[in-house]
């Protein structure tokens, strides 16, 4: 009504009375009309958006990402954050990261470094998880051993003959396969693979680096050191990380080195002060037996060399290496069955059973389940130093672990919330998947397990996974608990994004799911089929929209 009367009072004031010009006035009021349809559109459109409250993904094609330059500019001369992190966050929630500085972005997004630390602090975590991601390599390689020498007791071989087990510890970082050969003895293979690690041993030594015992935490890391400064960038990759292992730890006990070995914490915060176990925590054994340890071997082998390779375009360097340096990793752990792939996908599957292997050791409440190597390939494609990128992948896994508990609690949970997130924006899509026995949502089970890994490009996994860490940064650090946070952040973030996104893509579908299906097989099958058909930003516009609007509802 209040659009009809400014048409009329704008139309009699600039055109006078009706009687004194009836044909001007009948034009008059065409126009009238018309501008009241208009403003009423609008106004209808503008009152049904959000409550008022502005997405951030509104114009997010418009946006661009978090470019190396604008990046730079982000740190004070110590390295630090110049506003805390929160423009930081906000760029990235906004567009993403440019793939150029991915490597150095992503530690600060899950959690391996803090928003408020130095540079001089960053470096000190840094060494600080080196070591500690060692000593994990150490643990799976002395278990390796355990494993090889059990087939020789139940066949009476005598160990006597066989090397030491401070030898062992070399040669098993260059085993190839765990068959023996066919001429000569136990005791001449092992002393010939004792002398080829040797060798490798000698060369990778130098490339050793460490901070000064003071700036790194001895419940992570042993009390030997090694030589150097740690300051300079490491290329280690596990092969090197192995060999440094021995030559670094080779001192402690197998008791001290149960008592310094990271192990996943619960108590909440940062990776880096989770690392600062107690050795009463560090004493917990699993519930798990030494058997299930080599079930996690022998799966994590198998899904590490049907890993795809789209990763390549994302990583030259390691799209570049030789099948000489690719062979000689699938060796270090004990990788079979790869002669049929190609060098790099051989150097990426060896990588994936080394970084598995630790997360094994490190959290093996959880151990390892099919679906987290798709989580953590993406990972490697971008960072090249195996440390870095398991803890990252530790910071992944902080969320997502719950995906893998044997008992399921996280995954019902999660999709009890697409459940609740359906129901409460469309009841009548509802009442249909409840008719369909689909209402529990299980039919988007792998999105939520491998967080939509297999229903999007790699380019587009990338993008939400950034997004959706950059929302947890946010809630970790606390950036939104202030009025000013907020204002800056422009929306509220939360820790389930993924689970609205989810939602979301399933919404989109409410005329297909309602008036075309009439079985939940028919709902998984396109699920299934949905890989290269949807729209990332869209998708991330209609799953903050759900926040907005049903966020105090469903959480």
């Amino acid at each position: 009504m209040w659009a009809w009367g400014l048409a009329e009072r704008a139309a009699a004031g600039l055109l006078g009375s009706a009687d004194a010009h009836g044909g001007r006035w009948n034009t008059a009021v065409a126009v009238g009309v018309t501008a009241a349809a208009g403003i009423a559109l609008v106004a209808i459109v503008v009152s049904s958006r959000r409550g008022g409250i502005k997405s951030p993904w509104r114009r997010r094609r418009r946006k661009h990402v978090l470019a190396a330059k604008e990046w730079r500019s982000l740190f004070t001369p110590e390295g630090k954050f110049n506003d805390g992190g929160v423009k930081l966050v906000k760029k990235v929630r906004n567009g993403g990261v440019e793939p150029s500085i991915r490597a150095e972005v992503w530690p600060f997004l899950l959690g391996v470094y803090s928003l408020n630390s130095s540079q001089a602090e960053r470096e000190a975590v840094k060494e600080h998880n080196r070591r500690g991601y060692l000593l994990l390599r150490k643990h799976c390689l002395r278990k390796r051993n355990e494993e090889s020498q059990r087939p020789n007791e139940a066949s009476g071989v005598n160990h006597e003959k066989s090397i030491s087990p401070g030898k062992l510890e070399e040669s098993v970082t260059s085993v190839g396969s765990e068959e023996q050969p066919e001429n000569g003895s136990v005791e001449e293979h092992m002393k010939s693979e004792e002398e080829n690690s040797s060798a490798i041993l000698q060369q990778e030594i130098q490339a050793a680096k460490a901070l000064p015992e003071n700036k790194v935490d001895e419940n992570v890391c042993s009390s030997s050191s090694l030589d150097g400064d740690g300051s300079e960038k490491s290329d280690m990759t596990h092969v090197e990380a192995a060999c440094n292992d021995v030559a670094s730890v080779r001192q402690s006990s197998v008791e001290d080195e149960e008592e310094s070995m990271p192990r996943y914490s619960n108590s909440g915060g940062n990776i880096e002060t989770e690392t600062e176990l107690s050795k009463v925590a560090c004493h917990v054994k699993s519930a798990r037996a030494v058997e299930d340890f080599e079930t996690w071997q022998r799966i994590i082998r198998l899904d590490a060399v049907r890993a795809n390779n789209e990763w390549v375009s994302y990583s030259p360097s390691q799209a570049a290496v030789t099948r000489e340096r690719a062979i000689e990793s699938a060796q270090a752990v004990c990788l079979k069955d790869y002669e049929h792939l190609e060098a790099h996908r051989i150097h990426h599957a060896s990588r994936l059973v080394a970084i598995l292997e630790a997360y094994a050791t490190y959290d093996p409440e959880i151990g390892y389940c099919q679906g987290m190597s798709d989580l953590l390939a993406p990972l490697i494609a971008v960072l090249e130093e195996d440390d870095e990128a398991f803890w990252c992948f530790a910071g992944f896994m902080r969320k997502a672990r719950h995906n893998f508990r044997l008992d399921e609690v996280g995954i019902r949970r999660q999709l009890n919330m697409v459940s609740k997130i359906i129901k409460n924006k469309d009841f009548r899509l509802y009442r249909h998947l409840e008719m369909l026995e689909a209402a529990d949502c299980f039919f988007v089970y792998r999105m939520v397990v491998v967080m939509f890994r297999r229903e999007l490009t790699f380019e587009q996994t990338l993008s939400l996974w950034e997004v959706m860490w950059a929302d947890q940064a946010a809630s970790r650090a606390g950036i939104a608990r202030s009025s000013w946070g907020k204002l800056r952040l422009g929306a509220p973030p939360t820790d389930d994004l993924l689970l609205y996104a989810i939602a979301a893509s399933v919404l989109e579908k409410r005329k297909l799911i309602i008036e075309s299906y009439s079985s939940m097989d028919e709902i998984i099958r396109d699920c299934n089929n949905m890989a290269g058909q949807l729209d990332i930003w869209k998708l991330l516009d209609d799953a903050h929209d759900l926040v907005v609007t049903l966020g105090d509802r469903v959480e």
